[in-house]
């Protein structure tokens, strides 16, 4: 067991002097040498950029305005007719489902992207890709949810049924 030796000896305390580092394994136990490549470093702690986000804040918690609240998603089956904010929707055709299946690992997390009957503004039919926001009527609409996940191996092969989906989707504007 090793002694400790404080860093700073007490006041009115005799020096003492280090404890002799610990003896070197027998020459029979020793390992090979080490790699002699270049020396690695520690990585760094990360450095925080002077300019400041705009989502980021200094201030307190307390001055912050309060959260902008989103609207409730608006569920929908291929064929469903359903009010979404104010404009009447319908999902009419699945276009492409690229997602990662829940349990694989991809490079890209994909997109579904749906023909979608709008019956308000404009009308006619638009196409929605997940994530991303379309003009519709007087506001935007929002395709953010798609269910079920998709599972690699199995039956379907990593497809989903037509009947299965179910669309989350939600509109913004209308004011």
């Amino acid at each position: 067991m090793q002694s400790y030796t404080p860093a700073y000896p007490q006041a009115g305390a005799p020096a003492q002097q280090p404890a002799p580092p610990p003896m070197a394994p027998p020459a029979a136990q020793t390992q090979a040498p080490a790699y002699a490549g270049p020396a690695v470093t520690p990585p760094y702690a990360p450095v925080q950029s002077p300019v400041q986000s705009p989502v980021q804040s200094n201030a307190p918690a307390s001055e912050l305005p309060p959260a902008t609240p989103q609207p409730p998603l608006t569920y929908a089956t291929l064929g469903q007719t359903v009010t979404v904010g104010g404009p009447r929707i319908t999902p009419v055709a699945v276009l492409e489902d690229s997602r990662c299946p829940m349990n694989a690992r991809c490079v890209w997390a994909g997109q579904v992207r749906l023909r979608v009957r709008v019956e308000s503004g404009r009308g006619g039919e638009v196409e929605v890709t997940s994530g991303k926001p379309v003009t519709v009527a007087d506001g935007t609409l929002e395709l953010v949810d798609v269910r079920p996940d998709k599972v690699a191996g199995g039956d379907n092969h990593g497809t989903v049924a037509q009947s299965a989906y179910r669309f989350g989707f939600r509109f913004m504007g209308g004011y």
